[in-house]
């Protein structure tokens, strides 16, 4: 795991969000934890250091939801990097490099939470008060909540494959400071009810927005909170609690569903949280970033991330979906790539961490568990279906509640397509990654060992106390 000084908080703070408010933040070489929390200023300045920290490439720069999406079956990854061709074939090995920038930058930003959350509370600024204290220490327990619930996506097996017990990844909840502590791995049950712990408590510290639109949808906020909190009970199958959350995130007046595409980059009514990031600020690296990716490189992009074909047939179903014919560019490879992410130049794109429509389709999944065909779930699917420019659906058109389920999840994988949904809702649903037809069908299967990503090398050379999965 790699280290990190506190002053790096502060001073990654002055970039995030810096067309949004001036932090006036003046950091110096060397900053002791003390200083870096000695006042209101370097408090807050390294809070938003925990953001800035997250829109780095391989956490929410667009590296894990592009891995995300050509694990499954929405894009065909025809690029030349080979340690992600490895991932895209299931033969990763635990030395690969991108594999061991995920778990590093990850945990470089937790530690960087877990600072805030541990040193904000006791900051001598008497003008701090302590409702901004809670306020602080909540955003920070959300950002360490939607880290470590990405990384056991990514490095263990799901609830439904390996059971609470399965391994997951180590629950670190100390700030650095200046030892290196062997974690061992935690189970997934384990880390699960942290991820909750962390959500329940911040939500009534944190604020329904902020002054401004880039705060409200790129700061952590009740609904916020309350969203990612339904997508952990929904993707460990408690249908109620799923369904009651989605829908007092969808009970409030600063969410709706957009009634049509052209919500892509604006902080609307359809980002419920977005990392924000501009011509300047970004998770941009050398070698990719959400725009890169997923656009052609006849535009001037990498263009390694293509629709799949079975992703571009689960379209042409229903010939029209204005989720194909609007959101789509065509090569001069002749593959098709989507329009989402627009900007490979500056890398401007926000990163769509949740989105009202998953919102909506985490309650209509949820209630079709509870009720089976029922007039809600038809209700908020048809809201998506006329958006998209398609007929109504009716219940009588489905013959059971399994039939509806899977329906709703075809759904779920035409709207959020390329934003990283894919390979969980697979994977939780009991099925494989790649369709019978696919020669890596086999391999992809729940519950295979290359279906998650191997523990790195490099950190069970640190720390002997962590286990390794399976097959590698």
């Amino acid at each position: 795991m790699e280290t990190i000084r506190i002053n790096i908080l502060v001073a990654m703070a002055l970039v995030f969000f810096s067309s949004c408010e001036d932090l006036e933040t003046q950091p110096e070489q060397s900053l002791s934890t003390e200083s870096a929390f000695s006042d209101r200023q370097a408090v807050e300045g390294s809070l938003l250091g925990v953001y800035s920290l997250t829109q780095e490439f391989d956490v929410f720069g667009s590296l894990p939801q592009v891995i995300a999406e050509f694990q499954a079956d929405n894009v065909d990854f025809i690029g030349s990097f080979p340690t992600l061709q490895s991932i895209d074939e299931y033969s990763t090995q635990a030395d690969n490099s991108n594999v061991a920038g995920l778990w590093r930058y990850h945990y470089r930003a937790i530690l960087a939470a877990n600072a805030v959350i541990h040193y904000a509370p006791t900051s001598p600024d008497a003008s701090l008060s302590e409702e901004e204290r809670n306020q602080f220490v909540a955003e920070a327990k959300f950002m360490r909540a939607l880290l470590m619930f990405q990384m056991v996506n990514l490095f263990s097996h799901p609830i439904q494959v390996g059971g609470e017990s399965a391994e997951g990844i180590p629950i670190v909840l100390e700030p650095y400071e200046g030892e290196i502590v062997a974690y061992p791995r935690s189970s997934v049950g384990e880390v699960h009810a942290q991820i909750r712990q962390d959500l329940e408590e911040a939500i009534p510290h944190l604020p329904p927005g902020y002054d401004t639109p880039e705060f409200t949808r790129g700061r952590a906020t009740i609904g916020a909170a309350k969203a990612l909190l339904s997508r952990l009970h929904l993707y460990r199958g408690e249908w109620q609690q799923a369904a009651d959350l989605a829908g007092e995130v969808l009970d409030n007046d600063l969410y709706d569903i957009a009634g049509n595409y052209n919500f892509w980059g604006v902080n609307g009514v359809e980002a419920v949280f977005s990392l924000q990031n501009s011509e300047i600020d970004n998770g941009r690296t050398g070698s990719g970033g959400w725009g890169e990716f997923f656009n052609p490189a006849s535009a001037g992009a990498r263009g390694d991330a293509p629709f799949s074909t079975y992703l571009i047939a689960a379209y042409e179903e229903e010939p029209g979906d204005r989720r194909f014919v609007q959101l789509t560019q065509r090569g001069s490879n002749g593959m098709l790539y989507t329009t989402k992410f627009p900007d490979f130049v500056t890398h401007s794109d926000n990163s769509p961490i949740i989105r009202t429509t998953e919102v909506a389709l985490n309650r209509a999944e949820a209630l079709a568990h509870l009720e089976g065909v029922n007039v809600e779930s038809l209700g908020l699917i048809n809201r998506l279906r006329t958006r998209a420019g398609l007929p109504s659906v009716a219940a009588g058109d489905f013959p059971n509640a399994q039939s509806f389920i899977d329906f709703i999840l075809d759904e779920r994988r035409k709207e959020l397509a390329f934003e990283g949904h894919r390979r969980m809702d697979l994977l939780r649903n009991g099925l494989p990654l790649r369709p019978a037809s696919d020669p890596r069908h086999a391999e992809s299967q729940p519950g295979a060992n290359k279906t998650i990503l191997p523990i790195p090398q490099r950190e069970r050379d640190i720390n002997p106390a962590l286990t390794q999965n399976d097959g590698f």
